[in-house]
């Protein structure tokens, strides 16, 4: 199974804040900027800024709520992040495996080459 690679998700994903905020937005459901805030160590404008970007890739979904708005980590994004990080997995698994197969090669026909 190969999938292409949204190298702008991993992007946004590959922010230690960022992948905090999606934990908690998961852990609890979701989430305003203010309330993410209070529980890391960064501005509520900077939060606010993390979560546009996760939202610019699917990752969040926003809905207005008064005054504030609620992130919800998007199940169908992170679903699909899972499967690219699947395939990119195995892709890798098997390129090691062939590394491992020449490897040995070449081990055994070193052995058979040293004099006894």
């Amino acid at each position: 199974m190969s999938l292409t690679v949204d190298d702008d998700l991993w992007q946004a994903v590959g922010d230690p804040t960022r992948r905090r905020m999606l934990d908690l937005l998961l852990a609890e459901g979701g989430g305003t900027a203010t309330g993410l805030s209070s529980r890391l160590p960064v501005t509520r404008q900077a939060v606010a800024k993390h979560l546009e970007v996760l939202h610019r890739v699917g990752m969040v979904n926003v809905r207005p709520a008064g005054r504030e708005r609620i992130y919800e980590v998007s199940e169908a994004q992170l679903s699909r992040a899972v499967e690219q990080l699947s395939s990119v997995g195995a892709a890798w698994d098997a390129r090691l495996q062939r590394i491992k197969g020449i490897a040995e090669a070449i081990q055994r026909s070193a052995e058979r080459q040293v004099p006894n």
